[in-house]
């Protein structure tokens, strides 16, 4: 086989960290990493045989109670037999994963003999400066948010669309990046060369955040976990309402609403509005008429009001 005809799922990995993550199945255990393992692809394997083609799922089958191994995206899965409990052996294989791919190790070895297909459309968002434009595959494992090149560092895709002048800030969640412009352009002056560049760079399969991003700013599971831990019970009431019926209208529009803190004394709310939020005209009705009903008709008198810490 060629060598250029093969493509490596090894993306500069380092200083990943791995978290285990319970699943439906009892049997079915998620190992989910701080970054992308493999892009647009997902693997299964029911022995080392069918694994030929993955290094790091051949390592895993030297375990004597892993029966099958799933690869996609961000996360390992593996379904055990029933010698063991997932208790007793988790943490052992969590670390066997994070050294492995810490030490340069190989994920998936594919074939790749054309580019991925990618679709990018582009969505209005409430904020006349923002628009969405949206891919049939995941982009990242966590929410992302730059206001300048300097700031994009962690992100190579980020830092390519600062080189366009007119760019003002770049938010990514999951399957899309809202892109805030300065007022010198209009969007149909501009709307087709930024779909086309963005449809480009992920179909050339370039990184879209390094590896450590995710540690560096403290998005990993296990971070986000802990953060959340530490938390007094109404800010954890709080975050949970927001994750289930604030955050999926919003991340419709583009944006994103991130819990900054709660003051018992005067029982004020601080967000930071992220994405198409950011800056919009009706970010005060989101704020008054949306998220503050929301908190004050499911919370009662722990919440006076909420304000945006950035709006």
């Amino acid at each position: 086989m060629k060598k250029n005809s093969v493509y490596l799922c090894k993306k500069n990995m380092s200083n990943i960290q791995i978290t285990p993550q319970e699943t439906s199945n009892p049997k079915i255990l998620k190992f989910e990493a701080s970054s992308f393992l493999v892009q647009y692809n997902s693997f299964e394997y029911a022995n080392i045989d069918e694994a030929k083609n993955s290094p790091l799922a051949q390592q895993l089958f030297y375990l004597p109670f892993v029966k099958k191994v799933y690869i996609s995206g961000n996360f390992v899965a593996i379904e055990r037999y029933d010698i063991v409990s997932w208790s007793d052996v988790q943490n052992e294989v969590s670390e066997q994963i994070q050294e492995y791919l810490n030490s340069g190790g190989l994920v998936v070895i594919e074939e790749k003999t054309k580019k991925n297909p990618i679709s990018i459309y582009a969505e209005s968002t409430p904020n006349p400066s923002v628009l969405k434009f949206v891919a049939n595959k995941n982009l990242v494992t966590s929410t992302f948010e730059f206001a300048s090149i300097e700031e994009a560092k962690p992100s190579p895709f980020a830092t390519a669309l600062f080189q366009f002048p007119f760019i003002k800030s770049v938010f990514l969640d999951k399957n899309y990046v809202s892109i805030t412009k300065f007022d010198i352009v209009e969007w149909e002056e501009i709307t087709l060369e930024l779909r086309t560049f963005i449809k480009t760079y992920i179909e050339d399969g370039k990184e879209m955040v390094s590896s450590t991003a995710a540690v560096e700013l403290e998005k990993t599971t296990e971070q986000l976990d802990r953060a959340y831990d530490k938390l007094d019970d109404t800010s954890k009431e709080i975050i949970n309402i927001l994750e289930q019926h604030v955050k999926p209208a919003v991340a419709s529009d583009g944006g994103n609403i991130m819990f900054e803190s709660y003051n018992k004394e005067n029982k004020v709310v601080k967000v930071i509005l992220q994405g198409a939020c950011s800056g919009c005209p009706s970010s005060t009705f989101t704020l008054k008429n949306g998220i503050e009903t929301i908190l004050k008709e499911m919370m009662g008198p722990k919440i006076e009001r909420v304000e945006a810490v950035n709006g």
